[in-house]
């Protein structure tokens, strides 16, 4: 256990952030799995409008370092494609 107040503090922050990282961590891969789903369900409409609404949680993950950028927009784009060929 932290014995000093600032490493009482930080240990206290490192929580907090941690659930928070959790958290957010699980809605993008929610926002994925809706979009695979509907892929592999054959279901273009619901394909477009899940792919829609996960775009902006991505990013949102990507602005706050949990995942890189780059990451976010390879998992974009391959998304798109699967998308695209579809129909």
């Amino acid at each position: 256990m932290a014995n000093s107040p600032q490493a009482r503090k930080r240990a206290r922050q490192a929580e907090n952030r941690r659930q928070r990282n959790s958290a957010q961590r699980s809605s993008y891969r929610t926002a994925l799995k809706k979009v695979s789903a509907a892929i592999e369900a054959g279901d273009s409409e619901a394909a477009k409008t899940s792919y829609a609404a996960a775009i902006p949680t991505l990013d949102r993950s990507a602005g706050r370092g949990l995942v890189s950028k780059n990451t976010v927009a390879r998992w974009k784009s391959r998304l798109n494609t699967q998308i695209r060929n579809m129909a």
